[in-house]
């Protein structure tokens, strides 16, 4: 059976999009594993699928490369709000979506010379700190600048879960450090026990931060919504930005903007459709 999909991106963050409103989409996860595949398939972070939600205005289920289902994605939700608006024609300043992480609301900061949308404000809702809510294997309330051991090195992380679990590792250069050996390490330790996504942040100016991000199910990303926000969040508790600020996120697929109030988190950034394609299921 052959299924139309769209292929959209959030700053390079790139996923299979599958319109669910009128046919379901049979086993998701095994479709992600097949389709996900950059060498024999249409490639991409994973598979994401839009569907119909009483009470929202759609209901978002978000599959990571390996088949795993993920909670949440700040940047596939703002490409969910884009196919609402501009391929569903559901024209609206403000949207609500239902995820595995509860229902976010976005907002339309920006649009195209032919009314298209161009980029979205996420409230993504307040932090997570207990550990063992997010979930991780500390003691404490809180988990900021703590050492922590990894493959026989010691780093400082700061924890917290932005609807699914995040690592913040504050470092001089993230370009210099070999991600795809040290990721993995992070990302299967077992103080997670739903493993991790993992945050290596620089912090380049004032309010400003360069980010590599290596995210659970799917290994180096070219950018990570909740990373961000939990990269911004872990920044202010660590003094190095200011709270209630828009905080700049560099990362290899493009900026992020994000701030943190104190209470929620504020995440904008862009949505963007790719191409459009027909897969065999």
């Amino acid at each position: 059976m052959k299924r139309v999909f769209c292929k959209m991106h959030g700053a390079g963050n790139d996923y299979i999009y599958f319109d669910c409103f009128e046919e379901p989409l049979e086993d998701p996860a095994s479709v992600s594993v097949k389709l996900s595949d950059r060498h024999r398939s249409v490639g991409g972070d994973g598979v994401v699928l839009i569907l119909p939600c009483e009470g929202a205005d759609a209901r978002m289920r978000m599959f990571n490369a390996d088949g795993s289902e993920g909670k949440m994605c700040g940047n596939a939700i703002r490409c969910v709000g884009k196919f609402l608006h501009d391929v569903k024609g559901i024209k609206k300043e403000q949207y609500t979506i239902a995820t595995n992480s509860g229902v976010k609301t976005l907002t339309l900061t920006k649009t195209g010379e032919n009314g298209e949308a161009l980029s979205f404000r996420v409230d993504m809702g307040k932090p997570v700190f207990l550990p063992e809510k997010i979930p991780a294997l500390f003691s404490g309330e809180r988990v900021v600048g703590h050492p922590f051991i990894v493959d026989g090195e010691t780093y400082r992380v700061t924890c917290l879960s932005m609807g699914n679990p995040h690592c913040v590792v504050f470092c001089p250069d993230p370009d210099a450090l070999p991600l795809d050996r040290i990721g993995p390490k992070f990302e299967n330790h077992p103080a997670f026990p739903e493993r991790v996504n993992t945050e290596f942040v620089g912090v380049t100016r004032t309010n400003e931060l360069k980010m590599r991000v290596w995210e659970r199910g799917s290994g180096e990303t070219f950018a990570c919504g909740t990373g961000a926000c939990a990269a911004a969040v872990a920044s202010v508790l660590n003094g190095f930005c200011e709270e209630n600020a828009e905080i700049l996120i560099r990362l290899r697929g493009g900026d992020l903007t994000v701030r943190y109030t104190g209470e929620t988190v504020f995440m904008t950034g862009p949505a963007a459709i790719a191409f459009w394609g027909e897969a065999e299921i």
